[in-house]
C-alpha cells in the first residue's frame, strides 16, 4: 500500500505518517531526506529523531530515492520517506538539470512494484501566492507534478491541516 500524506509546514504530517507507521506493527525503515545546510536545519532534524521510535531503522537518502527504497524493500516492512519537498530541493539544486526529471520517473516507477507498506510524506506547495524567483516557482511547478502523479498511484491520499487528516483518496486508516 502506497499512503501520500500531505501538508502544509507544522501541519501535523509527518505525525500522522508516523502513528500510520506505527499502526501496522512492523518494522519500520524511516528514510530521511534533509540535508543540515545551517543550524536552523540541523535544529528540525534532531527534532524529528527524537520523535521518531527508537527501534526504527534510519536510512538517510538525500538524491538517489527510488534506488534506496528497492534496496531496503522487504515484504512484512515499512518505509516511511520524510519527506518529499526537501527531496526535490535536493535535486534541483544539482548542475545536471536532467537529474531532476530522471529521479522523479524513477520514483514513480519503482513505486508501484515495492512488497513494503510505503509512507510518503511531503509539503503541498500549490496553495500560496507564486513566489518570486525563477527557482522557487520550479520548485512549486515540480513539487505539484509530482504530488498529482503521486495520487493517481497512492493507495490512499490524506492532506493535513491543523493536525486533522482531511482523507483525499482511499479509506480512513
Amino acid at each position: 500500500m502506497i499512503h501520500l500524506i500531505l501538508g502544509g509546514a507544522r501541519s501535523g504530517k509527518s505525525r500522522l505518517a508516523e502513528q500510520t507507521a506505527l499502526a501496522y506493527e512492523m518494522p519500520v525503515t524511516y528514510i530521511a531526506t534533509a540535508q543540515a545546510w545551517d543550524e536552523e536545519m540541523a535544529e528540525r532534524i534532531e527534532h524529528h529523531q527524537a520523535q521518531r521510535p527508537a527501534e526504527w531503522a534510519l536510512a538517510e537518502e538525500s538524491l538517489y530515492l527510488a534506488d534506496r527504497l528497492k534496496q531496503l524493500d522487504q515484504a512484512g516492512r515499512v518505509i516511511l520517506v520524510d519527506c518529499l519537498t526537501l527531496w526535490m530541493s535536493n535535486l534541483l539544486m544539482q548542475d545536471n538539470a536532467q537529474m531532476q526529471i530522471d529521479e522523479c520517473a524513477k520514483l514513480l516507477n519503482v513505486l508501484p512494484e515495492l512488497k513494503s507498506e510505503i509512507i510518503l510524506v511531503s509539503n503541498e506547495t500549490g496553495l500560496g501566492v507564486v513566489p518570486m524567483g525563477q527557482i522557487s516557482r520550479r520548485f512549486v511547478d515540480e513539487s505539484g507534478r509530482l504530488h498529482q502523479q503521486l495520487g493517481q498511484i497512492a493507495d490512499r491520499a490524506v492532506f493535513c491541516v491543523a493536525g486533522f487528516p482531511m482523507i483525499l483518496k482511499g479509506e480512513k486508516a
